[in-house]
């Protein structure tokens, strides 16, 4: 997410999607039965930062997998992040977002055994976009669902995560298959995407071998990796017009108990796949008073999928526009100049869109973007995904 860890090196989605877990805890208040008040009030408090019995992330640990794709119910909070870029064999070009969200309800060890199917210790948020550049519009929506009687989970073996019928699985035939779709006649949005992934690097573990700090104290912390490079082929419908499409996709997925301070106002992050087989992903943690957060922090990703971590002052982002929202008002960078001196890297990063303002309970910014510029002074070109929160609301105080 949206925008992810979120998050030292947790894509600093962590602040941000507390304040859309805020949502979830809501919205599980509202679908709760009727007749169960004390359960409806552990939903609520679950929504809180809570974080008792919950396990935190105080070091690096061990990664096993495909295990470790799955869900870990131990930790409070969870997301399986999906973007890309897709191009049309008629030549239009696409961006996707496809997020799914987890928030542990209870904790293990406070976990009661029901009989009801519609028991819950586990609600799930997820994030649909479609960028449609040809068509100048950014399609976005949300959706919420307990985890239980199979309305939304994820799994490890076979892999599976999903939320009604958006889903990112693994098929009989080895086949990982992301599907989603949205309709609402009333709004003349009509689209889908059904899409064959195949990982072309493996898992990248970010930070200190997985291990993302977001802040000096204890356990406020997360595990993070990444699948940087994913071969990703199939088809988008749109309006009732089929695409086949090609391209890359990116894939995060983290999960920990923590929430970053209340200083921090938002973030820029940035997950890029470059021409020379390389990926780059920064972000920059912006305080209220404009500077730079020292937990910020990125990632260099060589073609041989070896990594050198960046630290916050091993990277500069500069904005070179702005654009501002006609619905919240926000006004966000709309362009930026990226470098990485000591690897003699320099790029200018364009969004396709200037609006791909995400329309969910807590609106942020997500969207397709490319990239050109040089390394070791020879051309390098490629796409990637841009994340910005805290222009339309601060993210300051809120969690």
């Amino acid at each position: 997410m949206a925008g992810s860890g979120r998050a030292g090196d947790a894509k600093r989605r962590a602040a941000w999607v507390g304040g859309l877990l805020l949502v979830i805890g809501a919205v599980a208040w509202l679908l709760w039965p009727k007749p169960q008040e004390p359960l409806r009030a552990s939903v609520v408090a679950a929504a809180a930062p809570d974080t008792v019995g919950f396990m935190r992330i105080e070091g690096p640990r061990p990664l096993t997998f495909p295990a470790d794709h799955g869900p870990h119910d131990d930790t409070q909070t969870e997301w399986w992040y999906y973007t890309g870029n897709l191009t049309a064999d008629s030549g239009e070009h696409f961006g996707y977002q496809l997020t799914f969200f987890r928030r542990a309800l209870e904790a293990p060890n406070q976990r009661v055994q029901r009989e009801s199917a519609w028991d819950v210790d586990q609600v799930y948020m997820a994030h649909f976009a479609l960028t449609d550049v040809a068509g100048g519009k950014h399609h976005s929506t949300e959706r919420f669902a307990r985890g239980a009687a199979g309305l939304a989970g994820a799994q490890a073996a076979p892999y599976r995560v999903w939320l009604d019928d958006w889903s990112v699985s693994e098929e009989p035939d080895g086949r990982v298959v992301l599907r989603a779709s949205a309709k609402d006649p009333a709004f003349g949005l009509d689209l889908s995407l059904n899409l064959n992934l195949a990982d072309l690097k493996g898992p990248v573990l970010q930070g200190d071998r997985g291990y993302s700090q977001k802040g000096p104290e204890p356990g406020n912390a997360s595990i993070y990796y990444s699948l940087p490079r994913i071969d990703t082929r199939g088809e988008i419908t749109l309006g009732g017009k089929i695409f086949a499409v090609s391209g890359l996709s990116w894939m995060d997925h983290e999960f920990s108990t923590s929430a970053l301070g209340p200083e921090l106002a938002g973030w820029d992050w940035f997950s890029l796949q470059l021409s020379d087989g390389s990926e780059v992903m920064l972000y920059a943690l912006r305080r209220a008073d404009g500077s730079r957060d020292p937990f910020s922090s990125g990632t260099l990703i060589a073609a041989d999928s070896s990594t050198r971590p960046l630290g916050p002052d091993e990277f500069e982002i500069q904005p070179t526009g702005e654009w501002r929202s006609p619905r919240t008002g926000g006004v966000y960078p709309a362009g930026w100049t990226v470098a990485v001196p000591s690897a003699d890297l320099r790029l200018t990063v364009t969004p396709y869109l200037a609006d791909q303002e995400m329309q969910t309970s807590l609106p942020y910014w997500e969207g397709a973007a490319r990239a050109s510029g040089t390394r070791a002074g020879q051309p390098i070109t490629g796409n990637g995904y841009v994340e910005l929160t805290g222009y339309a609301r601060s993210l300051q105080g809120q969690f």
